[in-house]
């Protein structure tokens, strides 16, 4: 199977430490892959390499057979690829549905949204859209008084306005409910196959929830890939971040 997307032997350093060590990664088109790993071992770096933040300084990129390399930011997202940062990123003076329509308008400012005037596939999206989310009744909301795992819900949602093909998720459950983090377990796994998902969290309680292959990094390059049981029994892995315990 041709990867969506790979990255081959990627290394980049920050004043002389190696912050991703001759990386290799592949996600297949609807996959759901977790990574994990302690602080530090690049995995933050790796998605901003992945969406342009980060020029590597050795190594290749590819997203639907095209270089990523040498692309600035918003180029890439218009290929397909969407982030969501850890900390939630709403207009909180704005409604639920608002911010849909902001996050899927092309003027991108609050008086064109406005002006504008939605055809019926957009309503038609953001229908969907809540529904998948699970914010039909907070449609007419301010999303300033939503909860902090509803906040994350809309971010996901904002991000589905723009028909990602791949998705990058950093820490979704950071700060949740055990009932919202069940809920989040749900959107991802309702997600996966429509789209792709790359999760990077650190709650394994949550990994075991949603994982189908897991990839551990730690010192910028893959220690273990494979399925949740493969990862926890390793004893690398336990070593140096599982611990006795997990």
């Amino acid at each position: 199977m041709n990867p969506l997307l790979s990255l081959e032997n990627v290394s980049v350093s920050f004043d002389g430490f190696k912050a991703i060590n001759d990386l290799n990664i592949s996600i297949n088109r609807g996959e759901l892959r977790c990574i994990i790993g302690p602080n530090g071992a690049g995995k933050s770096t790796m998605m901003d390499i992945i969406t342009g933040k980060t020029q590597p300084d050795e190594g290749r990129v590819f997203f639907k057979h095209k270089n990523l390399l040498g692309k600035e930011e918003h180029q890439i997202a218009r290929l397909g690829i969407g982030r969501k940062f850890q900390k939630p990123s709403v207009f909180e003076a704005l409604t639920v549905v608002q911010n849909l329509e902001l996050s899927g308008s092309d003027t991108q400012s609050v008086a064109g949204l406005l002006l504008a005037k939605l055809s019926r596939h957009d309503l038609h999206q953001i229908e969907s859209i809540l529904c998948t989310i699970g914010l039909q009744e907070q449609r007419d909301q301010q999303a300033g008084a939503l909860s902090h795992g509803q906040k994350q819900w809309l971010e996901i949602g904002m991000l589905l306005m723009m028909d990602p093909e791949l998705l990058l998720v950093d820490e979704p459950v950071a700060g949740m409910t055990h009932q919202e983090m069940d809920r989040t377990a749900e959107l991802l796994n309702t997600l996966a196959g429509k789209h792709t998902l790359m999760v990077v969290e650190h709650d394994m309680g949550f990994i075991r929830s949603i994982a189908r292959t897991v990839t551990v990094l730690n010192q910028g390059s893959v220690l273990c890939e494979g399925a949740m049981d493969k990862v926890q029994s390793n004893p690398e892995v336990i070593q140096v971040y599982l611990g006795d315990g997990a």
